[in-house]
């Protein structure tokens, strides 16, 4: 009785695995999407002199670009950014165009209401390389 218990629990929690991968590995939704860079919206809508964007905003910036790992992932988002500007009354273009480079991150294009989400084809990757050295005596 116990063993048929141990084999439907086990039966289970590895459907719920199998059944988790996906999703864990989706890009994030628009909603999602908003609700993550929620801390950015004083920065992008700041009506003065340029501030620095605040450390909320930044952690938010790079989960999502954590987050965006295939080239539609990436499209996905950049759609999503596109069409939050359209609803944010007092955009800075300015403020929205730096972001990622004032976080520290590399998204591979700038971030424009016009910006032309199918062209952005990869993401920057950092490139490794190897150097041999041989020495002869």
């Amino acid at each position: 009785m116990a063993s048929s218990m141990f084999v439907k629990v086990t039966c289970l929690a590895m459907i719920c695995l199998v059944l988790g991968i996906p999703l864990a590995n989706a890009a994030p939704s628009c909603p999602e999407v908003q609700q993550t860079l929620a801390p950015c919206v004083p920065y992008v809508t700041h009506p003065g002199p340029p501030i620095s964007p605040p450390p909320p905003c930044c952690n938010a910036v790079k989960t999502l670009n954590g987050q965006s790992k295939t080239t539609q992932d990436r499209r996905d988002v950049c759609g999503c950014l596109k069409s939050m500007m359209g609803g944010i009354p007092g955009l800075n273009l300015p403020a929205i165009a730096s972001l990622p480079k004032d976080c520290g991150v590399d998204i591979g294009y700038i971030i424009s209401p016009n910006m032309d989400c199918n062209k952005y084809i990869s993401h920057h990757q950092p490139s490794f390389s190897i150097s041999y050295v041989h020495y002869y005596a």
